[in-house]
């Protein structure tokens, strides 16, 4: 990891894309310039992220970011791209829950303009966790602060998570339940088998992943617990932080109707990948920081609800995560970046702790 280079994230040229954009922009608020447009570092290989300044007498200049679907054309990593569903779940997120979501200002559905559909939100300062190289290796931020200090900022987000699952009704969320018959965890599974079925589609399929499955069934709670509002994304890494405090929370794009678990296994796993990578370099990382046993006990303290079937919902938080990775696999091979080995599944970064979790290894 410390030496491959990169995926690629984007087809599009910066350049055209600000010129496109300040013509956007001059017909919402006439005289408005779009400056100081750049492309963050950290941007990611699913929706784009575009950061701008509005030059415009009233305020003087407005920091703004701009979220864009991504390019069909660019074997993007997910199917579909909804970006008036995530300009409403922002909204009613922030609405409801006075979570620091980013105000959004803007949404343009028309794909004519920039090529895609796309919104405006404000941009709010602040550093984010990296992950590349990632918040656990020596040398960031998150790594070289204290241990009282990372406590702070890991109890003010498992206190977010906390704030979304019980701010919002689910009947006003029902429009983030997947398609579909049955539960909202069973909708929500079938889903993922339809986007893995649309990953391997004409390519090499992973045994890994279809046993994933398999054990999923097997692991199935009894009791699934009543669907809330889940972030989807929800990571340290789709924060920005003001000190070690959560200043804005971003990336709603996985947004879902969904029991509370589904988010916690998420933040537990997606820790746990970094972490794990980190160890097989010969790093410590940051084995005291973001444990599942924490995150359980201090979720429970908030909102009176104790965490259950972890194991299913860590297995499937890994589960989803491998689908993205061998997506972003098959990305680079489709870019000629990597070659398709005889083992499609070491093409998932963490095939060993997956496997693990299949056999019930793991947590031991």
């Amino acid at each position: 990891m410390a030496t491959a280079p990169r995926p690629r994230t984007s087809t599009r040229d910066p350049e055209e894309v600000a010129r496109k954009l300040t013509s956007w922009l001059a017909v919402r608020l006439p005289g408005a310039k779009a400056v100081n447009v750049s492309v963050p570092e950290s941007n990611g290989m699913s929706s784009e992220t575009l950061l701008f300044d509005i030059e415009y007498p009233e305020p003087p200049v407005h920091a703004c970011a701009l979220r864009l679907a991504a390019d069909p054309s660019a074997y993007t990593i997910f199917p579909d791209y909804d970006m008036p569903r995530q300009y409403r779940t922002m909204r009613l997120a922030a609405e409801r829950t006075g979570l620091p979501v980013p105000r959004v200002l803007w949404l343009e559905e028309d794909p004519g303009p920039l090529g895609a559909p796309f919104f405006v939100m404000e941009r709010v300062e602040g550093r984010v966790p990296p992950d590349v190289m990632p918040y656990t290796y020596e040398g960031n931020w998150l790594h070289s602060a204290t241990d009282a200090e990372r406590a702070r900022l890991q109890d003010a987000t498992v206190g977010l998570i906390a704030r979304l699952h019980d701010g919002v009704p689910a009947s006003e969320a029902e429009f983030l339940a997947a398609p579909g018959r049955g539960s909202a965890l069973c909708r929500h599974v079938e889903a993922q088998r339809a986007y893995y079925a649309w990953v391997v589609d004409g390519l090499p399929t992973s045994p890994l992943i279809e046993s994933a499955f398999d054990r999923l069934a097997e692991l199935w709670p009894a009791d699934e617990g009543e669907p809330v509002l889940n972030w989807g994304d929800a990571r340290i890494g789709n924060i920005i932080y003001d000190g070690f405090e959560p200043a804005a929370v971003l990336d709603w794009e996985m947004a879902a109707l969904a029991p509370r678990e589904v988010d916690l296994g998420w933040t537990v796993y997606l820790h746990r990948f970094f972490q794990d990578l980190t160890e097989s370099f010969g790093q410590a990382g940051l084995p005291g920081f973001l444990r599942r046993a924490d995150i359980e006990r201090r979720y429970a303290q908030l909102t009176g609800h104790t965490p259950r079937d972890m194991d299913f919902h860590t297995l499937y938080a890994a589960l989803r995560h491998a689908i993205v990775m061998l997506r972003v696999a098959y990305r680079q091979v489709y870019f000629k970046e990597v070659a398709v080995p005889d083992d499609p599944d070491t093409l998932i970064l963490h095939h060993a702790s997956l496997r693990a979790m299949v056999q019930g290894s793991y947590w031991s």
